[in-house]
C-alpha cells in the first residue's frame, strides 16, 4: 500500500500499520504520537485534488493480478512454485512492485477514458505518465478489451474504453 500510495504521488508515509496489543499501553502510545507527528508533518491532505490518482490506487488494489500475487506471498516465497522454485524475499518484492505499477498504469488509462475518448498524447498529459508507457498499457488493455480503438482524428487514432 505505502509503495502504491508513493507511485500515485500521495505519499507513502499516508498511511502507517503499527501492531500492538491491548497490554501494551505505552507501546500504543508511543505509536499514537508517532503517527500524529508524521500526520502535522505531512499537512492536510485534499482528496479532491488526488481524485484520479485515489480512484487509480482503488482500482489498483482490487486489481485480480495484485490480490492473485498478495495471496500467494507465501506459496511463492517459502512453499515453492509447481516446479518446487522458490523466490527470494527480495524478487518476489521486485515482481511485485513491476506488477503493481503496471496495474496502476493501466487503471489511471482507465480512469482518463471514463471520462472519454482520448489519444494517447492526451492520456499522457492527463496521467503524467510518457506518452511510451501509455502506448504500452493501452495495448494491454486492448488484449483485454477493456480498451480500444473509437475513431482518428485525422491520423490520430482516439481510444475509448470498454
Amino acid at each position: 500500500m505505502q509503495d502504491l500510495l508513493e507511485l500515485s504521488g500521495i505519499g507513502r508515509d499516508r498511511v502507517q500499520l503499527r501492531w500492538v496489543s491491548a497490554a501494551e499501553g505505552q507501546l500504543f502510545a508511543k505509536y499514537v504520537t508517532e503517527v500524529s507527528n508524521i500526520t502535522q508533518e505531512l499537512g492536510p491532505f485534499y482528496p479532491e485534488e488526488f481524485r484520479l490518482p485515489l480512484a487509480a490506487v482503488e482500482q489498483t488494489l482490487n486489481s485480480p493480478r495484485i490480490r492473485w500475487l498478495l495471496g500467494l506471498t507465501k506459496q511463492l516465497t517459502e512453499q515453492g512454485n509447481v516446479y518446487n522454485e522458490k523466490l527470494k524475499g527480495e524478487d518476489f518484492k521486485k515482481l511485485l512492485q513491476q506488477a503493481t505499477e503496471e496495474e496502476y498504469h493501466k487503471a489511471l488509462i482507465m480512469e482518463v477514458l471514463e471520462e472519454g475518448p482520448r489519444s494517447v498524447r492526451q492520456m499522457a498529459e492527463k496521467t503524467g505518465l510518457p506518452v511510451y508507457t501509455v502506448s504500452l498499457r493501452l495495448n494491454e488493455l486492448e488484449r483485454c478489451n477493456q480498451a480500444g480503438l473509437k475513431e482518428y482524428s485525422g491520423s490520430t487514432p482516439i481510444f475509448m474504453g470498454m
